[in-house]
């Protein structure tokens, strides 16, 4: 006779089954790894920044000179880089024009002095004759009227003969100033207009430091810049040699497209060529109670800044939002969100998350030599 089977013996291993299954199903979760982070225990010092600006070197004064009259340009007599004394002529116009009005205006002027010499005759004579009674008195001032009238026009045409003399001698372009040549504009058998630009001189005499700072840095130049020694500059070139420098001029507005602020440095008058570029250096005063930290330690986020602070109890990081001042070197200055003494990780934070168990890393030792 077949054997009857027990409902409650399947029960058992149906369930038997079902938990063999659901145990093999689920995968344990891996243990978060303990990271090595190099760290830091804060301590105060002194955080003396200093700035670092391009700048170029340009002398303090330069002439755009030209001519004062206009007409063909015959010859220049200068070129770029030349060295010029004041009285040198640097370029010519063809003068024949020129010289034809000063010529006509001369000849006016003589006849302008014989009208008013005969006109001066006859009213001496006008004179005699009223005397006699042969004319009226009206006819008289007649003739005086005349005769001012024609002294009048003589010294008009005297002082248009001396205008075009003067027209003619502008013909050759004469450098009032010395200096060096920094820019040739016109080339010969251009015409040129009265005031056209022929040459720029850079005149001999102090250099300017010229550079540009952003807007939100136009205090902190001017609060340092007041400070002797505080800004320098180093010639590119020269190594490192560094030269002190004064600030003498600071522009009023921004440049609209650049949106900084020009400013001017007195960099004295020896031996500095112009065009050169140097670095401006603008050290700021040292600070008591500043906190200086690597620039690995700091991490950007969204706009944020922060650093990794670690528990010394707990061992775990958490991430501390701090506002940065500036840079020293390879140090970043943190202006507040740090307090001496506590422990902030400087490197391998880019790894790191909130709550994160972290071990001091620890180099290892040398291998002994065999």
């Amino acid at each position: 006779m077949p054997r009857e089977c027990n409902p409650g013996s399947h029960r058992v291993l149906l369930i038997a089954v079902v938990l063999l299954l659901s145990a093999c199903g689920k995968q344990a979760d891996a243990p978060e790894p303990v990271r090595a982070v190099r760290t830091q225990v804060i301590s105060n010092g002194d955080a003396g920044m200093t700035f670092e600006y391009a700048g170029e070197l340009r002398a303090r004064n330069e002439s755009h000179l030209g001519f004062r009259v206009g007409g063909k340009l015959l010859a220049r007599r200068v070129n770029l880089g030349d060295k010029i004394h004041a009285g040198q002529v640097l370029a010519q116009l063809d003068p024949q024009d020129l010289n034809l009005a000063q010529e006509a205006a001369k000849a006016a002027m003589q006849a302008a002095r014989v009208n008013r010499d005969q006109l001066g005759n006859d009213y001496k004579r006008f004179i005699e004759l009223k005397e006699q009674g042969f004319i009226s008195a009206a006819e008289l001032e007649r003739r005086e009227n005349g005769f001012k009238a024609a002294q009048a026009q003589l010294e008009q045409a005297r002082a248009q003969a001396n205008a075009q003399s003067n027209q003619a001698s502008y013909a050759a372009l004469v450098s009032d100033v010395s200096g060096v040549v920094t820019a040739v504009n016109v080339d010969p058998g251009t015409v040129v207009s009265p005031g056209m630009p022929i040459v720029n001189v850079a005149q001999d005499g102090p250099r300017d430091l010229v550079f540009s700072v952003p807007e939100d840095q136009l205090m902190r130049v001017r609060t340092a810049a007041s400070v002797a020694g505080a800004l320098k500059m180093k010639v590119w070139g020269e190594g490192q040699a560094e030269r002190a420098v004064s600030l003498r001029e600071v522009s009023a507005a921004a440049d609209p497209v650049t949106r900084t602020f020009l400013i001017k440095a007195d960099a004295g008058s020896s031996d500095i060529k112009l065009g050169q570029t140097a670095t401006v250096l603008l050290t700021m005063p040292k600070t008591e109670q500043a906190i200086k930290l690597p620039l690995s330690a700091v991490l950007q986020s969204q706009g944020a800044t922060s650093v990794w602070v670690l528990d010394p109890a707990s061992m775990t990081v958490k991430a501390q939002p701090v506002v940065v001042a500036g840079a020293n070197g390879n140090d970043v200055v943190i202006a507040s969100g740090l307090q001496a003494g506590q422990e902030v990780v400087v490197a391998g934070v880019h790894v790191l998350t909130p709550g994160q168990k972290v071990k001091r890393f620890q180099s290892a030792a040398a291998p002994a030599k065999s």
